[in-house]
């Protein structure tokens, strides 16, 4: 949509069902090929928008699905394990709040003990909250919960997650941005955040490379999600995406497939240590 969306907001974490118009996650169009067949993958935050996107193209790649979400994120997830299961793969819904890292611990401990093996860690959940332009206008709990969600939590989920990726070598993907290239001064703390995952996902490849696991990244530029109308001022959703070279934002469904491609052992095999933009147009380099 060339002139973006009708004005509308939400308090956060914000919902699918109450989004106009309601996102496509691949409901009716994403088909799998076998790439990720008897895998088993972990999405943070795969209740709705990117996550949801790649639980369910990662379902009918042939891969059972453990993904995290929020308490007050339990009307999405029960969604996404219905189209997980109806993919004909296991669904695994943890609810779980990631800003300590017994939780992390946990849920990844939980994934293995019910699914039987983790081979892709997806590290999905994020948070942002956009504010006046200005570090003195921001305080310390958002930038405590900012931190905390995009970027302890993806510390503490991979170093639960190392030890069972490399029993067969594996795969990690991280939530990167358009932010950590072209930062709004509104995002100060986000788009931080979201820079510290790029140079993180270089880092981890190199100590990683050796155990056979491939670590990347995917930098999706605005893409049409709840995240959006519930961080989001109103006038900045009626021009959300108008901005890129396509004159439009992104679909969740769109962003997906750059989550396949890199989780595939066969596609992706000598690819890590990279950041794939998904953008519309803006460079990510």
């Amino acid at each position: 949509m060339a002139d973006g969306y009708p004005a509308q907001q939400q308090e956060p974490p914000g919902l699918t069902d109450e989004m106009e118009p309601r996102p496509d996650h691949g409901e009716e169009s994403y088909v799998g090929h076998g790439r990720l067949e008897g895998l088993v993958g972990l999405v943070t935050g795969g209740d709705s928008g990117i996550g949801r996107a790649v639980a369910l193209a990662y379902a009918r790649e042939g891969a059972d699905v453990a993904f995290t979400y929020l308490a007050a994120e339990e009307q999405d997830a029960r969604q996404t394990v219905e189209l997980i299961e109806a993919a004909g793969r296991r669904a695994l819904a943890i609810e779980a709040d990631l800003r300590d890292s017994a939780t992390c611990d946990a849920v990844v401990e939980r994934t293995v003990s019910e699914l039987g093996r983790l081979d892709v860690l997806v590290n999905n959940a994020g948070f942002q909250m956009a504010r006046g332009a200005g570090i003195l206008n921001l305080d310390d709990e958002l930038l405590d919960r900012t931190l905390k969600t995009n970027l302890y939590a993806l510390f503490w989920m991979v170093r639960a997650a190392v030890p069972h990726l490399r029993e067969r070598g594996g795969s990690i993907i991280n939530n990167s941005s358009i932010q950590a290239f072209d930062p709004s001064t509104s995002l100060l703390d986000y788009a931080s955040t979201k820079a510290a995952i790029n140079n993180l996902t270089v880092n981890l490849a190199a100590e990683l490379g050796e155990d056979g696991i491939r670590v990347n990244a995917v930098a999706p530029g605005p893409i049409w999600t709840p995240l959006q109308p519930a961080t989001q001022p109103v006038e900045k959703i009626e021009q959300f995406g108008s901005d890129t070279p396509l004159g439009r934002a992104g679909q969740p469904a769109e962003v997906a497939p750059a989550f396949v491609f890199l989780a595939s052992p066969a596609d992706a095999s000598y690819v890590s240590g990279t950041v794939l933009g998904v953008t519309g147009g803006k460079p990510v380099f």
